[in-house]
């Protein structure tokens, strides 16, 4: 059932939203090469909880950290580590704050010092992906309106969209019923309505789509050692336009 989110509570939302956002600011100047991605993490947990708010993935299903730091063809869910980030490399950085009971959800891909041409294409056309598919989510349209638009721009560009994970609702708990896919046919799905408050966050590779899970059950991979990108978003649809709750610009 899609949980239908009043203004009040999409305020609430919003709250947490600052939140997040402004440590994901903090995290997009501290990035460098050697810093490592357990660094990250522990900051990030200590800036949440200095506002006042908790990281809701703490715990979530046993896993044990703040946040998801993905390197390079880790496409989601990597563990934060010790091992030192070295120039060149990309990092997504993903995290769900929780402030008095409302949440909101984002994820961010890093540049390492200097990326390649290739890399920060990628990053360029996954950005893209995600405003496309946030232009798609007003009334009326349907999930697979934003589906279909993130799809059709990433292989335009000659990438890959993963089939695996997809965007979700959100509220009180950080999975809600409905499921955003980032590929697929438009005017199919749920239709969009006021007060609907969901994630949009394409996984884009620059190789095939396809994935491997690692032995921690947790980190998803490209097969075949591809580059993976993200960028994700809380978004709500109102009777004016998309509103963005993690927004950083």
């Amino acid at each position: 059932m899609v949980i239908i989110k009043t203004e009040k509570e999409i305020g609430y939302m919003a709250e947490a939203g600052k939140i997040l956002t402004a440590c994901h600011k903090e995290i997009r100047s501290i990035v460098r090469p050697g810093m490592t991605t357990l660094e990250i993490d522990e900051f990030a947990e200590n800036f949440i909880r200095s506002h006042g708010a908790t990281p809701e993935q703490k715990g979530y299903k046993g896993y044990p950290y703040a946040t998801c730091a993905s390197v390079n063809d880790e496409i989601c869910h990597g563990f934060p580590t010790n091992k030192p980030l070295k120039d060149g490399d990309i990092v997504k950085i993903d995290m769900v704050v929780n402030l008095k009971g409302w949440l909101a959800d984002s994820a961010w891909t890093y540049s390492v010092g200097k990326i390649s041409q290739e890399a920060e294409r990628l990053l360029k056309v996954t950005k893209e992906c995600l405003y496309l598919g946030i232009e798609a989510s007003i009334i009326g349209n349907r999930i697979g309106d934003i589906s279909h638009s993130i799809q059709t721009h990433a292989e335009s560009e000659g990438f890959s969209v993963v089939r695996d994970f997809m965007g979700h609702g959100i509220g009180q708990i950080m999975h809600e019923d409905l499921q955003v896919p980032h590929y697929g046919r438009p005017h199919r799905g749920e239709r969009l309505r006021e007060g609907m408050v969901f994630t949009i966050e394409p996984m884009i590779n620059l190789g095939r789509f396809h994935l491997k899970i690692d032995s921690n059950r947790w980190t998803a991979r490209t097969i075949d050692g591809s580059l993976s990108a993200q960028y994700e978003h809380t978004i709500a649809v109102t009777k004016d336009k998309p509103l963005i709750l993690t927004e950083q610009d």
